[in-house]
């Protein structure tokens, strides 16, 4: 079958990929589409230190094609979105309900897939970018067939990271301020997420002006290409500040931007040894920077709240899905992804 495999030196588009069949408590799945997230390209530019080889990809969707034993929530025919968090759903984080705390979620790479008699890894549990994929049941959540799959591919990362954010994590309430620094897949769902929880002022800023459309098109209600002019918009600061690049001097500015009792929560991934700096001082107010993993995301619930928001038309995702690529087309989306020529692109099966 075929999937796109990163070795360490290149990515390619392969054909002769193979992947077990579901054991207990896993669900094979047909992947439909996949969305291409700036954390792929990180694993290939190395911000995102991970063993190779490996199949990329983690916010896909699909239709499930087997399930093991045990498995009873999703069937064969199933449509499906699919979530990077293979948590046990046993331990004390699972049960109060903090699946990205899970310790069984985070850094424990699989080997599902094989090239001829080499095993490869499976990325953030995941592996989207492959034809079919196996991952843990609590993984697969089923969603209305009504809802195209490359919509719903989208919902598994960038929804689940920008509106769980403000949702889960920031807790934006009516009224509030935000300001948004990025707006691609994250940071227009960070503004969508603002407008669903009622903020009054949100302001989004990134260096490209031709963003500004999309941007008020999810809730923007300002847009800057610079952090400079937020003070004139919120002069004594703003309630919540997302950072969504992953650059420190960025998050730097989040922190010298909030208002007494902000937030700074940091989305972007900057590489694994970067550090930032802020004024100890600034911080007295009751100011915070939060770190948030995956949304704070509980994602059988939470992926079936936005399918639903979707269908009452509350929460956009096929605005998000500004270029389809055949699979094969993968160096052509990367390209027009690191451009930043489209909000999301979506490789297809």
């Amino acid at each position: 079958m075929r999937g796109v495999v990163f070795d360490g030196k290149q990515v390619r588009v392969v054909d002769d990929l193979a992947v077990r069949a579901p054991g207990p408590g896993e669900v094979l799945v047909a992947v439909a589409a996949a969305g291409l997230c700036h954390s792929d390209l990180s694993v290939v530019d190395g911000t995102i230190p991970f063993p190779v080889p490996v199949v990329l990809g983690h916010e896909g969707a699909g239709v499930v094609e087997a399930v093991g034993a045990g498995v009873t929530h999703v069937a064969p025919g199933d449509h499906v979105a699919l979530s990077t968090l293979a948590n046990c759903g046993t331990c004390a984080e699972c049960d109060r309900g903090r699946p990205t705390m899970c310790r069984q979620a985070i850094g424990r790479p699989g080997k599902p897939f094989t090239r001829g008699a080499d095993p490869v890894h499976q990325f953030a549990a995941n592996s989207a970018f492959a034809e079919r994929t196996v991952v843990k049941a609590v993984q697969a959540v089923r969603i209305p067939a009504d809802i195209p799959l490359t919509s719903a591919a989208l919902i598994g990362c960038g929804v689940l990271t920008g509106v769980g954010a403000v949702l889960n994590r920031a807790r934006v309430d009516r009224g509030d301020s935000v300001v948004v620094i990025g707006t691609g897949g994250i940071g227009l769902n960070v503004l969508q997420g603002a407008r669903l929880a009622g903020a009054l002022a949100v302001v989004a800023v990134d260096a490209n002006p031709a963003k500004e459309t999309v941007a008020r098109q999810f809730g923007a209600t300002e847009f800057l290409t610079s952090t400079e002019g937020v003070r004139d918009l919120l002069p004594t600061g703003a309630d919540h500040v997302f950072e969504c690049v992953g650059r420190v001097e960025l998050i730097r500015q989040a922190v010298d931007l909030l208002d007494r009792r902000g937030q700074a929560i940091l989305l972007g991934v900057p590489p694994a040894t970067a550090e930032a700096s802020f004024l100890v001082s600034s911080l007295y107010l009751d100011k915070s920077i939060l770190g948030c993993r995956y949304g704070s995301s509980r994602p059988q619930r939470d992926i079936a709240l936005y399918a639903e928001l979707y269908r009452q038309g509350r929460l956009l995702l096929d605005e998000l899905v500004t270029a389809a690529y055949p699979v094969e087309d993968f160096e052509k989306a990367r390209a027009d992804a690191e451009a930043g020529r489209v909000a999301r692109a979506v490789l297809t099966f």
